[in-house]
């Protein structure tokens, strides 16, 4: 019966502390081939090398010992290792002819999540995996729950939420993005930079109270503390990024400092618009620590970013529609556009260490952006029929149009916002209790001027705003007297400030019930906010937000923990969400509320003798003061009158393991459906509603030559809502996208690394790393789209939607160094 009910919940999510850790690696001869019945002992642990060279051994953690290997036709090497509970630690060997004493390792890992539904990805990985995004977001698209159809942006949706619903945390300190990106192709770098990162954590619902006010996700990311001097390169078509890691000779000092590269043109200049296109995308990073003595910690976290985008669209041709009828659009541009987004970004960090069991956190942050979105566009569009003759020479041309037409669009749009944090926070724990708690203050201050129109032309008339109350323009079949508008006007001149305190205390508990452990977490959150400025005098509103998680571990002889958690979370509006359609700032806006329950299970096994695990959550979110919004690319624009309710349910699993020995992957699995009800008018799908969803990580290299490498990243999602014409009902256009799949290849040689040490004397041991790849993105050259462009058809009045398709295949060359 108790074996019923395990495979019965290994659905449903949470750990126990571990006391033991993990070694696993490649063991290679002189000659790079894998040994075979290496002997590896650890105290009184051992294990044996497989014929590909690979062995794994599970040794006590927080015990400094050594870890010897030993063959009979080669010498011995060893080891000291300590390493942290539950750590997972590769070491690859090269066994040579001379014995050899290698050292010691000593390693402060993250500590394990499963009790908070938490799922830690390795930075290696995110190094390593190719994506036209490559970096921490790129991996989160491969998770269930996570959903993103732009490979062009860094932008994501978590069960059911938009791209402003994601809380991004950098060694604690809340970071930004900036506010008038339209496309993904605008966006440039994330902030968080990969060769820095050191812990990466993701939870996707259900979160404690000591993270923020956000109704979808967190991410936490802790940039790593060097040890010693080392730097990294990295180069491709795509561009490039140095990172070097210096530490002082007492210690006390540390810092490590990135600097990154990016031009898309590779990527840009593969879709099916022509264009002269100029993307530069660049900044500094740098994450600079002072311990003076072991009472004290100072840190400080700096970031300076310069985007500019530089757009000048030549012709367009896009063939939609089916194989009996097919249909093309032409299109030809006058014009240019002009974009820049520049921040800076710094916050300070002291951690005060009363004594081992309480410490005190304070954090100073700034954030100021500088974004201008300067455009004029013209293009002269041609709908029609294409020859689909194949014996015909003008087979694939448009020789019969449907509508003919123009558009003009203008913006000078300029935004300057700056916003300031001031946090503190406090950790206290007795035995298997802990408490923590927080306070916050921020203060955001934006100055915003939105000019930006459009005029529509189609048959020789200029087609008017159709909300505006106006004569209706018939030509040419009746003459038009009425005044001349554009078809969508927005202009407004926004000085807001913003003041926010929140607050939030939760307390965590293990226990025993019997033989089983038990973990308790209960917290509670508050936030107060008013929103102000030149002409704009908000009123003051407050939420609070309850939360609770539990989980057990039942004393059984499988690993699985289950986890339930669940409460209120509000989502108090940011500047975005105070902007109505028109760009005027609503500043009496609720807070968008949830009630969030999850369920879940983290079941460990072992397949193959290889350890696996299999994660599962059940979810579902009610949701009220729903602030409607449309989704363009990644802009999003919204209502701002709380016009409506919705809802979010799915099922989220992903197994992971050592399908290969050695190296860790991945298959996940999501389904997603979520509703919103506009205005009391029934429930139609929410512009995220991402229905299915697969996703593969798989990292493999060759047996017999191990240094040769392969990574694969997979995605498939099924189409998002097509969204409609401006000013159009969205009850009236539920029409879906083509659904999105993706697949990106990556093979890479390594030259040298740590387990292919080369002779005295080789240049090759000048290099920590060494590796040189191939990057394939989009391997099967879908044609995947995130948008429509609406034309209209003179003939029947019909609208067409015609796909905005995204990258083709693209080939790039990648090399990475290690000093």
């Amino acid at each position: 019966m108790k074996t019923k009910i395990t495979l019965f919940l290994s659905f449903i999510s949470f750990v126990t502390f571990a006391q033991t850790a993990r070694v696993k690696g490649i063991i290679l001869d002189e000659n790079n081939q894998p040994v075979e019945n290496v002997n590896v002992t650890f105290q009184d642990r051992n294990a044996q090398s497989n014929a590909n060279g690979f062995y794994i051994l599970t040794i006590p953690s927080n015990v400094k010992s050594n870890l010897k290997f030993s063959h009979l036709s080669l010498k011995a090497a060893v080891i000291t290792l300590e390493l942290k509970p539950n750590e997972d630690y590769e070491f690859n060997i090269v066994l040579k002819s001379t014995a050899e004493q290698l050292g010691e390792v000593v390693i402060n890992n993250n500590r394990n999540k499963r009790v908070e539904g938490v799922t830690t990805i390795s930075p290696k990985a995110v190094r390593l995996i190719p994506g036209a995004n490559a970096g921490v977001e790129n991996i989160l698209k491969t998770l269930p729950g996570v959903n993103a159809n732009n490979e062009l942006s860094t932008q994501y949706a978590v069960r059911g939420g938009n791209y402003d619903e994601n809380l991004v945390y950098v060694n604690e300190i809340e970071v930004y993005r900036p506010f008038l990106v339209r496309s993904g192709q605008q966006e440039g770098l994330s902030f968080t930079n990969s060769d820095l990162v050191q812990n990466i954590d993701f939870a996707a619902g259900g979160f404690q109270a000591k993270y923020g006010d956000k109704l979808s996700s967190v991410l936490d990311i802790t940039y790593r503390r060097p040890s010693k001097f080392g730097a990294t390169l990295e180069a491709s078509f795509l561009g490039g990024s140095i990172s070097m890691d210096n530490v002082s000779k007492n210690q006390k000092w540390s810092a490590i400092t990135g600097v990154r590269y990016r031009d898309n043109s590779l990527l840009v200049n593969s879709q099916q618009t022509e264009t002269n296109f100029r993307p530069r995308f660049a900044d500094v990073q740098s994450y600079v620590t002072f311990t003076p003595n072991t009472k004290w910690q100072f840190g400080f976290l700096g970031n300076i970013s310069q985007n500019k985008y530089d757009y000048q669209p030549l012709t367009r041709q896009t063939n939609f529609g089916t194989v009996n009828e097919p249909i093309a659009l032409l299109v030809n541009y006058e014009g240019r556009e002009k974009d820049r987004y520049n921040t800076f970004f710094g916050a300070v960090k002291s951690i005060y260490n009363l004594n081992e069991n309480t410490n005190f956190k304070f954090i100073l942050s700034t954030y100021h952006t500088i974004e201008q979105e300067y455009f004029d566009i013209l293009a002269d569009y041609r709908l029609g029929e294409v020859n689909s003759n194949l014996g015909d020479e003008n087979f694939g041309e448009v020789e019969y149009s449907r509508g003919v037409g123009s558009q003009l669009t203008h913006a000078r749009n300029d935004l300057d916002a700056l916003i300031v944090n001031a946090e503190v926070k406090g950790n206290h724990k007795k035995n298997e209790t802990q408490i923590d708690w927080g306070f916050k203050y921020t203060r955001e201050s934006i100055r915003d001027r939105i000019r930006e129109w459009e005029v529509v032309d189609s048959a020789g008339f200029s087609l008017n705003n159709p909300i505006l109350d106006v004569p209706v323009n018939e030509q040419p079949y009746t003459s038009y007297t009425g005044p001349l508008v554009p078809y969508s006007n927005v202009r407004a001149i926004n000085y807001t400030d913003i003041n926010r305190f929140s607050g939030y205390a939760q307390w965590n508990r293990r226990s025993k019930w019997g033989d089983h452990e038990i973990f308790t977490n209960i917290g509670v959150r508050g936030h107060q906010w008013q929103v102000s400025g030149d002409a704009i005098n908000g009123k003051s509103q407050m939420t609070i937000s309850p939360r609770a998680q539990f989980a057990i571990k039942p004393s059984w002889k499988r690993d699985v923990l289950f986890r339930i958690s669940g409460g209120m979370y509000h989502q108090p509006p940011f500047y975005r969400e105070l902007r109505d359609a028109n760009g005027v700032v609503q500043p009496n806006v609720k807070a968008q509320s949830s009630v969030h329950f999850v369920i879940g299970s983290d079941y460990s096994f072992k397949m193959w003798r290889r350890p696996f695990k299999l994660v599962s959550e059940a979810y579902y979110k009610s949701m009220t003061d729903v602030n409607s919004y449309t989704l363009d690319n990644v802009r999003i624009r919204y209502q701002a009158n709380n016009n409506a309710e919705a809802y979010a349910q799915g099922l989220d699993l992903r197994v992971n393991g050592e399908f290969v020995p050695g190296t860790e992957s991945w298959l996940s699995f999501g389904y997603l459906k979520t509703e919103e009800n506009i205005d009391n008018r029934g429930f139609i799908a929410r512009p995220t509603d991402q229905r299915l969803k697969f996703g593969v990580l798989f990292q493999d290299y060759v047996p017999n030559l191990p240094a040769l490498k392969m990574y694969l990243n997979l995605v498939y999602n099924t189409g998002l809502p097509g969204g409609s014409p401006s000013y159009a009902d969205p009850y009236q256009y539920q029409l879906r996208l083509r659904d999105y799949r993706r697949a990106d290849a990556g093979f890479s040689y390594v030259f040298t690394d740590r387990a292919r040490a080369k002779e005295k004397g080789n240049w090759l041991n000048n290099f920590r790393e060494l590796a040189l790849g191939l990057e394939i993105f989009n391997l099967f050259d879908n044609q995947n789209a995130i948008t429509n462009t609406w034309v209209r058809d003179v003939y029947t009045k019909s609208q067409y939607g015609v796909p905005n398709y995204l990258t083709s295949r693209v080939f790039s060359v990648k090399l990475n160094v290690k000093l």
